[in-house]
């Protein structure tokens, strides 16, 4: 597959460069349509991004008009040490002046993660209209196995279709898991992926080395959205 990819020799320098890139995209997307809407990521590697976010930029951030959203989420209480949301709300929510509507979770408190995943599609639908969804950003990492947002190797969720949001069970902890499907994230306008560390480098050689014409055989190199992908990458990673 089609490899772009910037290195940097740490993930700070890359959590930098990241961030940059985003606040550009963010600047003339409020310039120009006056909304900015990024899917957030989960797990360690963003979160160096948002806690920068915030202690750098906090003040330079139009956050009346910016929108955040989450490209997943374990099926676990808001609080939990697992939510996605927690993690995002610890890092960056809870340290900017952001309006508390323009904070779009994906809820866990539904009676099953099928009802959460219609509420999230309905919460998209408002404010992208029929469309699927294109952020203007969106952020995904990388497992070691391939996987990207929720979506592991031989999820039905792969070839979906129609629903912009699915329920899931996932092959790793928590298994109950919402997330965006291929209908959206294959729409973004600009998408990022974050990676760090030796441990996958092996799945980043692996990626590398498909052919661009063939479908990929893992998630992540199945989100190929129109204006392509960008792999950021600490040297750690890059081998």
């Amino acid at each position: 597959m089609f490899f772009e990819s910037r290195i940097f020799p740490t993930i700070a320098e890359m959590s930098e460069a990241a961030l940059d890139e985003i606040r550009r995209i963010l600047n003339d997307a409020v310039s120009k349509r006056n909304r900015f809407s990024i899917a957030l990521a989960g797990g360690h590697t963003p979160a160096k991004l948002y806690a920068l976010w915030a202690e750098k930029y906090k003040r330079e951030t139009p956050w009346d008009h910016v929108h955040l959203f989450f490209g997943d989420e374990r099926f676990v209480p808001v609080d939990d040490l697992l939510s996605n949301y927690r993690m995002a709300r610890q890092t960056l929510i809870d340290h900017v002046p952001i309006p508390k509507e323009n904070v779009h979770a994906m809820l866990t408190n539904f009676p099953s993660p099928e009802k959460a995943a219609e509420a999230y599609e309905v919460e998209l639908r408002k404010f992208f209209g029929e469309s699927a969804p294109a952020f203007d950003v969106q952020l995904l990492g990388l497992g070691i196995e391939g996987h990207t947002a929720s979506l592991f190797p031989g999820s039905p969720a792969l070839d979906e279709q129609r629903r912009w949001v699915l329920a899931v069970t996932a092959p790793a902890e928590p298994p109950q898991r919402l997330t965006l499907t291929p209908v959206v994230l294959n729409q973004g306008l600009n998408t990022f992926f974050l990676v760090a560390g030796e441990d996958k480098r092996e799945i980043l050689t692996a990626l590398r080395s498909e052919p661009q014409n063939e479908q990929s055989k893992y998630p992540a190199g199945r989100i190929r959205p129109a204006r392509g992908v960008v792999w950021y990458l600490d040297q750690a990673a890059a081998g």
